[in-house]
């Protein structure tokens, strides 16, 4: 069976705006919106709807708890497939979800339970018991070897799957990552992915249709959210590998979608202006929204350690987003108290920056402007729960910079700078617009340590405290996947 058809969207022009042949799908996508608003799904239509058989429920299960590999999952699941019932069907848009019981204010179990019993156990992970990967290698693996003996309802099922996430954009993010791998290990079609967004920022969410916070009366939203997830028409996203080089040593507590690998590099084409290490460390991942350095991604880290030491101050996104402006604040990002403190002073003192611009093979070093405290590449019009800090720019000021307008799909990211708290206020207010450095279809950041014992990065809402070392450099890379992502549109 084909994939299902991507279908644009220029209604959201605001967040992603988007220019291609799939907006002759345009008229489509309204039709659809305007019923989506008006039906009405009881809980029997929503199952007939999205629910596995349950014979295959319960191979999958058993698969990803016995960690089976896909070539033993057809066996060990032989005598499941035996004894389907006559009333199992095909499910038109078959659901499986992911829950991170800490988003959502720590709501995250009691939705569980909630989807749980509206759609099966069988089809609701809890993150903290079963990991994406599992799920792909053990329960996709399932239904592919249960496929290949001639299981037609387990090869449809395969086919039409699409996921739902439930948890903020790392954990999105997270699970886009996972499912990125089929792409590398040619297990196609990629399920697409629907939002149900508990994080604090659901920049992802937001860009999306999904929304900036799942509602107060979560319980009958659920339901609504399950029935959209499984009509709604799919968009694509560029996804951005990012690989850090760095002296020996490891990051302590990495986020889920940095991973530790022997495959790092440093490019010899360009100079290097620290010290090369002699011997080096590496770790990969994937991001969708943004990856920033410095003081922003600081204030995250503190707030992320606090919600974690602390989960009964962080019982839902406004107490979040109070504590997230305290961080702001103690941290120096609003009041810098003392100039002499070598973390409070700007990039420009520790980074280098080269882009490689659309279509060229060439590194071209861009200055970091002065005072500049955090640096993000942006990948949506979506940053710091909601705002646009790259900004609505006119035709001639894109000309006069020699940028393109952004947008999700274009192989570009856009480089901007915030300098402390108050110009990165007004920035997302969207009274000016951040300081605009460049667009770039690949990033070499080179970053030396000095008197820097620290540095702080974060990539969809995940941060983390990346080790300086004082004689020799650290390096960024950054490039587009090839394979571009599958999203589920909401609005």
């Amino acid at each position: 069976m084909d994939s299902p058809p991507l279908i644009g969207d220029s209604l959201t022009a605001r967040m992603i705006p988007r220019h291609s042949s799939l907006d002759s799908f345009g008229a489509m996508k309204v039709s659809l919106l305007v019923n989506l608003a008006s039906i009405r799904v009881s809980k029997e239509e929503l199952r007939q709807r999205v629910m596995l058989p349950k014979y295959l429920r319960l191979a999958i299960r058993d698969c990803i708890l016995r960690k089976d590999d896909s070539s033993s999952a057809g066996s060990s699941s032989s005598s499941s497939s035996s004894s389907v019932d006559n009333n199992d069907v095909t499910p038109e848009v078959p659901l499986m979800v992911f829950v991170n019981p800490k988003s959502g204010g720590r709501q995250g179990p009691l939705i569980k339970e909630r989807l749980q019993d509206l759609i099966s156990q069988e089809q609701v992970f809890d993150l903290t018991e079963v990991k994406p990967n599992e799920f792909i290698r053990y329960g996709l693996g399932c239904l592919e070897a249960l496929a290949s003996r001639g299981d037609e309802c387990a090869k449809e099922i395969r086919e039409k799957m699409r996921i739902v996430v439930a948890g903020g954009d790392g954990t999105v993010g997270w699970v886009l990552g996972c499912l990125g791998e089929l792409n590398l290990q040619n297990r196609q079609p990629v399920p697409p992915v629907s939002i149900m967004p508990l994080g604090t920022g659901n920049d992802l969410s937001r860009s999306f249709g999904w929304g900036g916070s799942f509602p107060f009366a979560w319980k009958s939203a659920i339901k609504r959210t399950l029935h959209r997830a499984s009509i709604a028409p799919i968009s694509r996203l560029d996804s951005w590998n990012i690989m850090i080089t760095m002296p020996s040593g490891e990051i302590v507590d990495p986020p889920y979608s940095l991973k530790s690998t022997q495959d790092c590099y440093i490019d010899q084409d360009l100079e290097i202006e620290g010290e090369k290490p002699p011997t080096t460390n590496g770790y990969e991942g994937v991001f969708y929204n943004y990856f920033s350095i410095g003081m922003d991604a600081q204030v995250a880290y503190g707030f992320h350690h606090l919600r974690n030491e602390k989960p009964h101050l962080a019982n839902g996104p406004i107490a979040n987003k109070i504590i997230y402006s305290g961080y702001g604040c103690s941290q120096g990002w609003f009041l810098t108290h003392c100039m002499n403190d070598p973390g409070l002073r700007g990039l420009k003192n520790i980074m280098t920056l080269h882009i490689k611009k659309m279509d060229s093979s060439e590194w071209e070093k861009v200055p970091v402007p002065k005072s500049i405290r955090a640096v993000v590449a942006l990948n949506l019009h979506s940053y710091g729960s909601g705002r646009n800090p790259w900004g609505n720019l006119k035709q001639d000021y894109l000309e006069k910079r020699g940028f393109v307008e952004a947008q999700a799909d274009d192989g570009l990211v856009e480089i901007f700078g915030l300098k402390q708290g108050w110009h990165a206020s007004f920035v997302m207010v969207e009274l000016i617009s951040a300081k605009h450095i460049a667009q770039a279809a690949a990033i070499r950041l080179e970053i030396r340590g000095g008197e820097w014992k620290d540095a702080f990065m974060q990539m969809d809402g995940e941060p983390w405290k990346q080790p300086m070392n004082k004689d020799y450099s650290t390096f960024v890379h950054i490039k587009r996947v090839p394979h571009q992502s599958l999203v589920v549109k909401g609005d």
